[in-house]
């Protein structure tokens, strides 16, 4: 007679002996070889928002993934020969995780199912269930029996200690559900109560019930381990963006090519200069050329030395340093009309150390082609020959020249690699000026600019200059041209509502990009109660994105009602509520943004052309990239880089693992990390 329990005994034995081998180094000549895992991901996708958001954390952290189309009718099988094989006589998982849009999107009964629980099992594989609802299958009680299904718009869920001991560690507790608007749904999902094997991560109150039940957790089974998320989202939904680095820390076990930061850095433009104002009654700004009946009306805004001061109180309290970039010739012509005395400009320098300062130009000239402005729009001058009449290289590079020189006169330090020229002039303007100024180029190189700021609403992507790269920086709605909140609000609906309401009715010529408002917002209230907190939310987006682009605004923003605190207060405020002290904001340089945003171009290019190669062997992680790529990459705290003798801490901290941009070191021609 068959001994049922004694084999039961020995195919448990069998197992563990398998799944011992994924993480136990070999110890003897019989032991098992320990895998290699590849370093990339596998998303399966059905399509959805939900599969989309996780790709793109994916895919803009640095992360490579392979994505198989469960609607073509091209992709490949998922089977075991999709999923592994030997390389070197050492069995190979080609994936370090697994997206899937549910638990089973392959239906009952699949061998493709079948295949990527086998391999999970054998290779201690993690999945992420992207969207699924409350039910035994994923460890949850179903919702009738104390969890929720419904709206989830305004939702104030909380990491759990298991999500605090866990992935999502670098949070402050709360995750609040975003509600813009309660005339539309945002959000919807299943709160379910834990089953065994189901660790919540993440919970919330149950509505119109007691106690609270999971969105986010954790499902072990059968060898196996599920992140289970029972909502949906898209990329751009805060309480996504909270989760999707502690998404990926668990997917890849805290070890993947890639790194994040959060990144906020404001630049203030005009400084010293002064801004033209909004005319309420004309509906532009008299001294621009399109304010038709604006001849002698102008009117202009700029900071007083009580506005500095404040500058530098307020960045002490924030722990936040601006960027301020100046025009010291336009300060200087103000000060000569004004009686020669310019206490701004003598409270900024005295406080010079306190700022990071950078090259606007000295007196902010358009840069590019000579305009005739007796048109609307402007267009661009020529010659008796036909040929477009440009500035000068020579009046260009005097521009930067006398700018740096102005500011070696007065103690400012700056890096003089980094110059953004006014309004972005000298770069192409569409339509009036499809190409830069030809003499843009060398005027950068003349004076050693390397990194050059360009307008992300235009150009969104870096490009070069020469030898000089674009910086592409965020504009922030907090207009140049007003200096008081009364101002920012009639300027918004004069943009932003119809015709029938006042407006100039933009929103209704362009409803691809605009929306009208509902009914002008009132100008005493409007600025601080809608267009602040919707400034902070695009901004913040941005902040949650692993996006380094600065945003810009003005000086005049600083100035009389000193309209930009408000926004750049809720940021700080709103950020440093949600995150933890080990995830601070990164407010770098404009020439660390650039450095950053082109190692991710040569990072991605060399991705997409299949030139990395990434494993992990038990506790040793390698990584090769083509010759002068640095690799992004993450790994645990206690991880430690070979040296050519030695070794030494990998990365720098954040957000609880350690990461860092690196590449082999002297005389050798992989990255080799040693795990704790």
């Amino acid at each position: 007679m068959v001994n049922k329990n004694r084999m039961n005994r020995v195919a448990a034995a069998m197992a563990a002996a398998a799944l011992m081998s994924v993480a136990v180094p070999v110890a003897t000549a019989e032991a098992a070889v320990t895998p290699r895992i590849d370093l990339k991901v596998l998303v399966v996708d059905d399509g959805g928002s939900s599969v989309e958001a996780i790709t793109a954390e994916l895919r803009d952290t640095g992360v490579p993934y392979t994505r198989v189309d469960l609607g073509s009718t091209s992709r490949p099988v998922i089977n075991a020969a999709f999923l592994s094989d030997t390389v070197d006589g050492r069995p190979r998982a080609k994936y370090q995780g697994v997206v899937l849009p549910n638990e089973n999107p392959f239906g009952t009964g699949s061998t493709e199912a079948a295949a990527l629980a086998s391999y999970e099992t054998t290779y201690g594989i993690r999945q992420v269930d992207a969207y699924t609802w409350a039910h035994p299958g994923v460890g949850l009680e179903y919702t009738d029996n104390g969890g929720y299904g419904g709206q989830l718009d305004g939702t104030q869920a909380a990491v759990t200690a298991a999500g605090k001991a866990g992935p999502f560690g670098y949070l402050g507790g709360q995750v609040a559900f975003e509600d813009n608007s309660p005339l539309i749904l945002e959000s919807y999902g299943f709160m379910g109560k834990p089953r065994a094997g189901y660790t919540s991560l993440l919970d919330a109150p149950v509505p119109g019930g007691t106690g609270r039940a999971s969105l986010v957790g954790e499902y072990t089974h059968d060898g196996r381990s599920e992140l289970v998320v029972t909502f949906g989202y898209n990329q751009h939904q805060q309480q996504y963006r909270l989760l999707a680095r502690g998404i990926v820390e668990w997917l890849t076990q805290g070890v993947h090519l890639g790194q994040s930061r959060n990144y906020f850095a404001v630049h203030v433009d005009d400084v010293f200069a002064p801004d033209a104002r909004w005319n309420k009654e004309l509906n532009c700004t008299p001294g621009d050329y399109a304010c038709a009946g604006g001849e002698g009306q102008e009117s202009t805004i700029r900071m007083t030395a009580a506005d500095a001061q404040y500058a530098a109180q307020w960045q002490t309290a924030k722990n936040f340093k601006l960027d301020m970039l100046f025009n010291a010739g336009a300060g200087e012509e103000w000060k000569a009309e004004n009686g020669g005395v310019d206490a701004m400009t003598a409270q900024l320098v005295a406080d010079r150390a306190k700022y990071r300062w950078m090259n606007h130009t000295y007196t902010h000239p358009f840069l590019g082609c000579v305009q005739d402005v007796t048109t609307v729009p402007w267009t661009c001058t020529k010659n008796a020959q036909g040929a477009i009449n440009w500035m000068s290289r020579a009046e260009i590079s005097a521009q930067i020249r006398d700018n740096n020189n102005w500011a070696a006169a007065k103690g400012i330090t700056t890096d003089r690699t980094e110059l953004v020229t006014g309004e972005h002039s000298g770069l192409k303007t569409a339509p009036q000026q499809p190409q830069d100024n030809p003499n843009l180029a060398g005027a950068l190189a003349d004076n050693g600019v390397k990194w050059a700021g360009s307008d992300n609403s235009r150009e969104p992507v870096q490009r070069p200059v020469g030898a000089a790269l674009t910086v592409p920086r965020h504009p922030m709605n907090v207009y140049y041209n007003t200096g008081t909140n009364a101002e920012m609000a009639d300027e918004y609906n004069w943009i932003y509502t119809s015709r029938a309401d006042g407006g100039s009715g933009a929103c209704e010529d362009n409803p691809g990009t605009s929306t009208c408002l509902p009914a002008p917002l009132n100008v005493n209230t409007g600025y601080l109660d809608y267009i602040v907190p919707q400034e902070a939310r695009i901004a913040m987006r941005h902040v949650l994105a692993n996006d380094p682009r600065p945003h810009y605004v003005h000086q005049s923003n600083l100035a009389e009602d000193r309209t930009l605190y408000p926004v750049v207060n809720q940021i700080l405020d709103t950020y440093r509520a949600m995150y933890a002290p080990s995830a601070p904001i990164v407010n770098q340089s404009m020439k660390d943004t650039g450095v950053e945003l082109s190692r991710r171009a040569a990072w991605d290019k060399a991705l997409a052309e299949n030139k990395v190669t990434a494993y992990r062997i038990g506790k040793d992680v390698t990584v090769k990239a083509p010759s002068g790529v640095v690799a992004p990459v993450t790994a645990p705290n206690g991880t430690k880089k070979q040296l050519l003798l030695g070794t030494a801490d990998f990365g720098t901290a954040y957000a609880g693992t350690r990461s860092a941009w690196t590449a082999p070191e002297l005389l050798q021609s992989a990255v080799t990390l040693k795990l704790l």
